[in-house]
């Protein structure tokens, strides 16, 4: 059995403090993992209501206070639920909005276009299709329960349901399901307010005025603005309007970017300080330094992001979900307009919009907005968008009360049940189909952001295995990084497992934690300039705790290499300008540390042990098969002429 040492290293690496990233991969374990908990909340709470609905409506309607002096808030506990925690909830979804508006999938601003659009319609055709059957009903007015997709338990069905390493399919379903929380909130504001008061609305339009000074002054002090949100979501919950919005609204104002290398600089500094002055002072210091040189977005994600996950879905879930199933409710809810309206909106109103909008603006556009996965993979998106769970039961609860409320509780359940049941039908009709077919339906032939800024050059890149490749895996790495060492095996087998792959490597030497990297870097430039590359590469790996100028220069005699010609270059240091060309394309690639692999332009996050790696790489031909404009000379960004190249093994 595999130890937790050994399981974490394959994803280890040395960390470079030039740049930061925050994949999407972290925000969908804890939505995926966060579902969980909301499904055993729901359960616990139709089982407590179902035993004793007197013990469940007391608890949840218990009046809780806060006083000081003259002045008092008192609402019920269901209350604080719904629109005190759930602030959190919807913060989470601004903070991540704004971070892929700002440094993720949505930076390229056309990928944004049809993703928005797709989400709109997939709101429309649902509320059309609830108030037609509702019509001449006073349960017209729960529209707007038909709206929104439940992130997280959309994610956790997909990730049940739906293809392995698709990381297209779930960035698309998250665009989509992050527009509808967007859109859903601002219908809740403006549509269902409660004795709407004109002068909260303005004192809380003057505190969002301050926030924004506060920021343009450049304050980065956390509490000011913990203080100032408080004070927006007192104003708006005077006026009337639902204060999750404040939530909302304080995340689309929260900018996340890639540290300054001034910043990391200074964090560097302060740290090295620390370690050769160990004192309080000085560890206050360096936290600071590294605290302030991440973005405050990545810092309040990582901070409630679990929090809204794992505490706050999972507490509104068990505070709303529990409704007294009978054959009252049972009899009522087959002829309910309400019930029938939540569900056949969700079902089948949900994947209609999404796809049909998605069908109408790739043709309207001549195909230069298309979705980036296959067509099949936007309907498994359409189905489990039906999933409106939380946010659902939240306007529900606004909008409705007495019976219909609990008809459209109801309804929003079985249109949960119903949206993953037809999606795992969507995803297993998938799987009957043939390896070509099924990976048209899901990839599609749009093209992924390609995150390696510099394109492979054979002419300039060193390389080994099959330079006609249609699969280019390029690594960052450090010959005396611990986990690079780690990973060459990894590599050798993958070259052996697949014949048309070609490997780059590309170097990251980390000067700052590992003394003798430079040094590794230009003994091997040294060697390549005698056709010796790839040898002294694995010498240099193979030796990671040996690379001194005496140890280095051992190699060179090894190989038989031409040691006057090999002493000369490395005493002019005549790679130091090439190895400071592949530091800076790390740089412009975003490259946080070493081992980073980047296979046809796209980064791998994650693991890179050897399945990890080979899932990736057959991802990856499946794609370049489906490109209408691929040639097998040209994978990686040059041509597949020339260049350097070595064994495989």
């Amino acid at each position: 059995m595999t130890s937790d040492n050994t399981q974490r290293g394959w994803s280890a690496r040395t960390i470079w403090d030039r740049r930061f990233d925050a994949p999407l991969r972290s925000f969908l374990r804890t939505e995926t993992g966060g579902a969980r908990v909301v499904l055993i909340a729901a359960v616990a709470a139709l089982v407590w209501a179902n035993l004793s609905e007197s013990s469940y409506e007391s608890v949840w309607s218990t009046s809780f206070s806060i006083q000081l002096g003259d002045w008092r808030v008192s609402h019920d506990l269901r209350f604080w639920v719904n629109s005190g925690l759930m602030t959190f909830f919807f913060l989470v979804a601004g903070l991540e909005l704004r971070r892929e508006f700002d440094i993720g999938e949505l930076r390229e601003r056309r990928r944004l276009a049809l993703p928005m659009l797709a989400g709109v319609g997939g709101m429309l055709v649902p509320i059309a299709i609830y108030l037609a059957i509702n019509a001449g009903h006073t349960t017209a007015a729960g529209w707007g329960a038909v709206m929104a997709t439940d992130t997280a338990l959309a994610l956790g069905a997909l990730a049940v349901f739906g293809p392995r390493f698709s990381e297209r399919l779930r960035g698309f379903l998250l665009t989509v399901a992050v527009v509808d929380d967007v859109v859903a909130i601002a219908v809740l504001a403006i549509a269902y307010p409660h004795h709407p008061s004109l002068t909260a609305l303005v004192v809380a339009a003057a505190i969002f005025g301050v926030v924004l000074l506060v920021r343009g002054c450049g304050v980065r002090f956390g509490p000011v603005y913990a203080l100032l949100g408080v004070a927006a979501w007192l104003a708006v919950s005077m006026s009337g309007v639902d204060p999750v919005a404040v939530g909302l609204v304080m995340g689309l104002l929260t900018y996340a970017y890639a540290p300054g290398r001034g910043d990391l600089q200074r964090a560097s500094d302060q740290f090295r300080l620390f370690r050769e002055q160990p004192t309080p002072q000085l560890a206050r210091m360096a936290r600071a330094g590294l605290t302030s040189a991440l973005s405050p977005n990545e810092r309040l994600q990582t901070l409630y992001h679990p929090l809204a996950s794992y505490v706050v879905v999972p507490l509104f879930a068990l505070a709303n979900a529990g409704i007294v199933i009978d054959g009252d409710l049972l009899a009522r809810a087959v002829t309910s307009p309400v019930t029938v309206g939540v569900v056949v909106a969700y079902v089948v109103g949900k994947p209609a919009g999404i796809v049909a909008t998605a069908w109408l603006v790739t043709r309207l556009s001549g195909n230069r907005f298309r979705p980036p996965v296959g067509w099949l993979a936007v309907v498994g998106v359409g189905t489990v968008s039906g999933i409106g769970f939380t946010v659902a039961l939240l306007i529900a609860t606004h909008a409705l009360s007495g019976p219909a409320l609990d008809e459209a509780k109801f309804g929003i359940l079985v249109a949960t049940l119903g949206a993953s049941v037809v999606t795992w039908l969507v995803f297993r009709s998938v799987g009957r189909l043939s390896p070509a077919r099924r990976t048209r339906a899901l990839l599609g032939v749009t093209e992924g952001i390609v995150d390696l800024m510099l394109p492979v050059d054979p002419d300039r890149d060193h390389m080994r295995g099959s330079l006609d490749a249609p699969v280019t895996v390029v690594e960052y790495g450090d010959f005396e990084c611990p986990y690079c060492g780690q990973a060459e095996p990894v590599v050798r087998e993958l070259l052996a497992d697949f014949a048309n792959v070609r490997y780059v490597w590309r170097h990251l030497p980390l000067t700052d934690v590992h003394p003798h990297a430079q040094l590794a870097a230009e003994a091997a430039e040294a060697a390549g300039e005698q056709g010796a590359f790839w040898e002294m590469h694995d010498l240099l790996l193979a030796h990671q705790d040996a690379l001194n100028p005496a140890d280095v220069l051992g190699y060179a005699e090894q190989l038989g290499l031409d040691l006057d010609g090999f002493r000369e270059h490395m005493v002019k240091r005549m790679g130091v300008d090439r190895i400071a060309e592949d530091v800076d394309s790390a740089d412009l690639s975003g490259v946080t540390g070493t081992p980073t692999f980047f296979i046809n332009g796209r980064r791998h996050h994650g693991a890179y042990d050897i399945a990890a790696l080979s899932a990736a790489v057959k991802a990856a031909f499946a794609s370049a098969k489906l490109r209408p404009e691929y040639h097998p000379r040209d994978p990686g960004g040059g041509e597949a002429g020339g260049g350097e190249a070595g064994p495989a093994s």
